[in-house]
């Protein structure tokens, strides 16, 4: 586990449309993983776009920790687990957020225009690798 800047292959791992597994934990203390889209930000911050209507949103006001692992499309067991917290959560106005991710993960903006949608801006904290990226 690493506190220290990402390198740059793992960077360009987590550039790619890869899937990711998001965990948060409840009020009572249990954790809770749900699959997720992300992206690298330049800042070095990881961008959620969220459904506002989901429970996540309040297990991150409650307890803003979080964990992100993300799996490499054509190798699961190659993956970045990445620990961190949020710093921000705002409504995504004219759902721009969601459709830089929708975009980035399909090619489309995102079909889904009724629901609220908020974007979520994680601090990494610390970070691990597993599989091609150790070896290197």
């Amino acid at each position: 586990m690493s506190d220290t800047p990402l390198p740059q292959r793992v960077r360009e791992m987590l550039l790619q449309p890869n899937p990711a597994v998001m965990a948060t934990l409840a009020a009572d203390g249990r954790p809770v993983s749900v699959a997720t889209w992300y992206l690298l930000e330049d800042d070095g911050r990881i961008m959620l776009g969220l459904d506002a209507t989901r429970a996540r949103i309040k297990h991150m006001e409650n307890d803003p920790r979080i964990s992100l692992t993300v799996l490499d499309k054509d190798n699961w067991y190659t993956h970045v687990s990445l620990q961190g917290r949020v710093v921000s959560i705002v409504p995504d106005e004219g759902l721009r957020d969601i459709d830089r991710l929708s975009i980035h993960y399909g090619g489309n903006p995102y079909p889904n225009r009724e629901s609220p949608r908020v974007t979520a801006h994680v601090e990494i904290t610390k970070w691990h690798v597993w599989g091609a990226l150790r070896d290197e």
